[in-house]
């Protein structure tokens, strides 16, 4: 074999070699920009959950964290609060649902899920949120409507 022959054998060899290497590469790197991309949104979402509790704290005299005052006892005021807070809550719900929720999840996806599958299920142990939801969810994500109810209705 001369040496040209050699050197032709070897660049066959580290371009078959490469090109395997290069795509496992990409897949890879694809892959850790996913997860990246779905801490942040995570992240972000989080967030939105924590300026939500905020919102919470500044209206404490609904009482919506603790058991829930009747509405009868409820000024207007307090009942309009109320809902348009449950309002703000659906949304978020619905973003979340959007961007997390998969019929089918890896391990990944079903970790951020739980998180928020928590929170729906606390909130609709609520009768006072059930109750908002027939006028709350139109116009929603059908999926995350059809998801929500199920889940009300489990914990009515």
């Amino acid at each position: 074999m001369t040496v040209s022959e050699f050197w032709a054998v070897a660049a066959n060899i580290a371009l078959a070699l490469s090109a395997p290497y290069a795509i496992a590469l990409f897949m890879y790197e694809q892959s850790r920009e996913r997860k990246v991309k779905n801490e942040e949104m995570y992240q972000e979402l989080a967030e939105e959950y924590a300026k939500f509790n905020d919102l919470l704290i500044r209206n404490a005299d609904l009482r919506l964290r603790t058991n829930p005052v009747p509405d009868r006892e409820l000024t207007l005021e307090q009942k309009e609060r109320k809902r348009i807070i449950f309002d703000s809550l659906i949304s978020l719900f619905e973003q979340a649902f959007i961007l997390v929720y998969e019929q089918k999840m890896d391990r990944d996806a079903q970790r951020l899920w739980s998180t928020w599958e928590d929170y729906i299920l606390f909130w609709c142990t609520r009768p006072d949120f059930r109750a908002f939801l027939p006028e709350l969810l139109p116009g929603e994500d059908p999926d995350f409507v059809v998801y929500i109810r199920k889940v009300a209705k489990l914990e009515a």
